[in-house]
């Protein structure tokens, strides 16, 4: 009985031992050749970017070969709808632009436009708003964009 469950245990665990091998022996899915051209499409200064940006966001299970980082943490210290100012996804954006950038190794190249692209999306935010309101939007985020122009890493 004694030679049986010894048998049967050295079995079992070689079968183990191949099917452990053969699990981490396949090959991992490669991320598409293409993350950096989409990235990069996705972070221009145009509304029609970040209008693909907003679709891509609101169906991430469709992007998920790429592995893209959608993480955020919205305006940082800054507040995110300051007076009532949805700067929001805007904020959102420029997160996903640094962090993917940074994923590819080449956050420095980019981060002078991924800067002027918060700028931009932020002054269409403020174009909804006219006199006394669209004047403090418009300083809100000619700071906001300072703020991130100097010290955004």
């Amino acid at each position: 009985m004694r030679t049986r469950q010894r048998i049967a245990t050295a079995l079992t665990a070689s079968a183990l031992a191949v099917g452990a091998f053969a699990a981490s022996a396949a090959p991992a899915e490669a991320v598409p050749a293409d993350k950096a051209q989409v990235v990069t499409s996705w972070t221009q200064t145009s509304a029609s970017s970040y209008n693909a940006w907003l679709a891509a966001r609101n169906n991430q299970s469709a992007w998920s070969a790429y592995e893209f980082d959608w993480s955020t943490d919205y305006c940082s210290s800054s507040p995110d709808n300051p007076f009532g100012f949805p700067f929001q996804l805007s904020c959102a954006r420029h997160d996903f632009g640094y962090r993917n950038f940074k994923d590819l190794g080449t956050f420095a190249a980019n981060k002078s436009r991924l800067d002027s692209m918060l700028y931009a999306d932020l002054q269409r935010v403020c174009d909804g708003y006219s006199g006394a309101s669209g004047v403090a939007c418009d300083a809100l985020a000619w700071t906001y964009y300072q703020a991130v122009k100097e010290f955004g890493s």
